[in-house]
């Protein structure tokens, strides 16, 4: 198996969910996509996360972005763990499940996608087999894998950070800039260091030298 690094392409596979079965590749078509990991149904965290999600849904579509969770059980389990999603959601905000979950029980994706976790003892199943870990993919219409995040199985994720995290990444790709710490849409930008100061005047119609080897100007599409 090779080792996934930002630029691999994304592995494609075939696999059962709770929208069918599909061919990861023909399903993400020309979309964005965001594959996320889940140690198993019915954990505590992982309910939280599926139900955050489908709640930020429209701001996923909004991207262009199609989502897909995968966690290391069955699709009878999935289905009803879908119930209790649903159930813990709709405390806080509307909420329905309208993506699909990989079945995984066989640990194929998982151990494609290198999800499988190699520390914690007591993230297995009954037989042993190790559960996944919280991965999170960010994969371009290129299907090029453009971000990796990994969390423990006892921390649940920040998806405003994700969802920042994609901003960035096709304000990069649209503009041909780079975002400071913390960006978010709206905010000043970066020029790359690739381009010439005679580049930059002919693309960005102002920006500011802060240092010699940092060059800001407005976020292009609020210009």
């Amino acid at each position: 198996m090779a080792h996934l690094r930002l630029g691999s392409v994304a592995p494609d596979f075939e696999a059962d969910t709770t929208e069918g079965w599909l061919k990861f590749h023909e399903w993400a078509g020309d979309s964005w996509v965001m594959l996320f990991s889940h140690p198993g149904d019915f954990t505590p965290v992982c309910t939280t996360e599926l139900a955050d999600v489908s709640q930020r849904l429209p701001e996923f579509v909004k991207r262009g972005v199609q989502i897909i969770a995968i966690s290391a059980d069955t699709l009878k389990t999935h289905f009803e763990w879908i119930e209790d999603i649903i159930e813990i959601g709709t405390k806080t905000a509307p909420t329905c499940v309208e993506y699909p979950i990989i079945a995984d029980e066989d640990r194929k994706v998982s151990t494609l996608y290198d999800m499988l976790d190699k520390q914690d003892a007591t993230n297995v199943d009954p037989d042993g087999l190790p559960y996944t870990i919280r991965t999170v993919f960010i994969i371009d219409p290129k299907k090029i894998i453009r971000t990796m995040i990994q969390y423990p199985a006892a921390v649940g994720r920040d998806f405003d950070e994700i969802i920042r995290v994609i901003d960035a990444l096709q304000a990069a790709d649209k503009y041909k800039v780079n975002t400071p710490v913390s960006w978010k849409p709206g905010e000043d930008v970066i020029i790359p260091s690739y381009i010439s100061d005679e580049e930059a005047e002919r693309i960005f119609p102002k920006f500011d030298t802060v240092l010699p080897y940092l060059r800001m100007t407005r976020d292009p599409s609020r210009a």
